[in-house]
């Protein structure tokens, strides 16, 4: 399948991965830190004490965004894991039709999802929440964030509908399933 908001979900990937990378950055310099305050301590001199103060919950969020930001570029990529061992063995033009009602039935609840994370971040910004951590985050940031992803998973999703929908109407024998590698996938 080609999916013409590739672009749209490629970005939420880089957005992940941007989230992973500074995860990991954020640990190594804490490590870093707790490794110097050692070695400082056995050549018998002071700690410097130097940490990243609420690093679990900045971690915490940034995985919330590692995550649902990379929900639609997964999902275009077929490394969603699907169960196809029953839809697999129908024929094709059962097997097309039974893939658009999982892409409604996940469709549906995506947009619920987002519908209730767009409502939480609009509660959050109305009363101005901020977290109860060693910092006071504002909570509809990373709510913004997790809605967006999950948006993009809609996205994905009706486009994914629209793109079945087409095949189970001009030719439903032709249908294979999301998951099948494609030839224009390969390196």
């Amino acid at each position: 399948m080609t999916f013409k908001f590739a672009l749209l979900y490629r970005l939420g990937a880089w957005g992940a991965a941007l989230c992973m990378v500074t995860i990991c950055a954020l640990v190594a310099l804490q490590v870093t830190f707790r490794v110097l305050d050692t070695l400082l301590v056995l050549v018998g001199l002071r700690r410097l004490g130097l940490g990243i103060t609420g690093l679990s919950e900045i971690a915490a969020y940034l995985l919330v965004g590692a995550t649902f930001l990379g929900l639609a570029y997964t999902f275009v990529h077929h490394a969603h894991i699907r169960v196809t061992l029953l839809i697999s063995r129908l024929p094709a033009r059962i097997q097309v039709w039974m893939e658009i009602l999982c892409l409604i039935v996940a469709l549906a609840i995506s947009l619920l999802l987002v519908y209730g994370l767009v409502e939480l971040a609009r509660e959050s910004l109305h009363y101005r929440d901020v977290s109860s951590g060693f910092l006071s985050i504002p909570p509809w940031i990373p709510q913004t964030v997790l809605a967006t992803g999950v948006g993009l998973l809609c996205l994905a999703l009706a486009e994914a509908m629209l793109i079945t929908l087409h095949i189970a109407a001009r030719d439903p024998d032709s249908f294979r399933e999301l998951t099948a590698s494609d030839d224009n996938d390969l390196p």
